[in-house]
């Protein structure tokens, strides 16, 4: 398997969510941090997996709705939301079936590191934000890959795969690195300003068996998080 399938294995990826370092205890609960206050916003999660964000959005007040392009994660996310839930099966590197400005907030959580190309889906997320709105993104960290692959070129765009283990099974995920000029490159021609660039600690009820080896304090390189304004 040499590219992304999440409908091959979508419960066992939501099931390792629900209880695993990288989400349950790091990025999930960062987002929701970074987002604070949401009642009475409007939020777009565009990629929800299986609603975990939309349900914290939802809980803090918010309205809220999420697409992701595959169809098994948007049944597990309808099954933990409701049937009443605006939920969508929708690919973000296409046009968006959304409004003009019909949001306050997106959410694009683990999601752009799986895009060569990031022109379109950040022009469409840019478009159905309100001006002075939030795109709230999270990708793998650049230096993170500069550490694994030590002879690859950190500033090229490249393809690559990785093997994971998702509630007990092997699964391969394909992934684009690109370095951090390109990305924040790339916010700016969208027309975002870049708001906030954050390396967040874990959650303070990380249990200690699920803490990464050898890392000593509460931070680690993992997952590189930004809040762009849109102008």
């Amino acid at each position: 398997m040499t590219t992304t399938d999440y409908d091959d294995f979508a419960a066992a990826y939501a099931a390792e969510n629900e209880k695993g370092l990288f989400n349950a205890h790091y990025a999930r609960p960062a987002i929701v941090d970074l987002a604070g206050d949401v009642a009475g916003r409007r939020v777009l999660d565009a990629g929800c997996g299986s609603g975990p964000l939309m349900e914290s959005m939802r809980d803090g007040g918010a309205e809220v709705a999420g697409f992701d392009v595959s169809a098994a994660m948007v049944d597990l996310a309808r099954a933990r939301l409701g049937a009443d839930a605006d939920l969508r099966v929708h690919d973000l590197a296409t046009p968006l079936p959304y409004g003009d400005g019909e949001f306050d907030d997106v959410i694009c959580s683990l999601v752009l590191h799986y895009l060569e190309d990031w022109t379109g889906p950040l022009a469409e997320l840019r478009r159905v934000l309100e001006p002075g709105g939030r795109l709230m993104v999270v990708v793998n960290h650049p230096t993170a890959y500069a550490v694994v692959y030590p002879d690859a070129d950190y500033f090229k765009v490249t393809r690559y795969t990785e093997d994971y283990q998702f509630d007990g099974r092997e699964v391969f995920l394909t992934f684009w690195h690109r370095p951090l000029s390109t990305m924040t490159d790339a916010f700016a021609r969208a027309g975002f300003r870049l708001s906030v660039v954050s390396e967040p600690p874990l959650a303070p009820d990380t249990p200690d068996e699920l803490r990464p080896p050898g890392v000593e304090g509460e931070a680690f390189i993992c997952f590189l998080f930004f809040v762009l304004e849109a102008v």
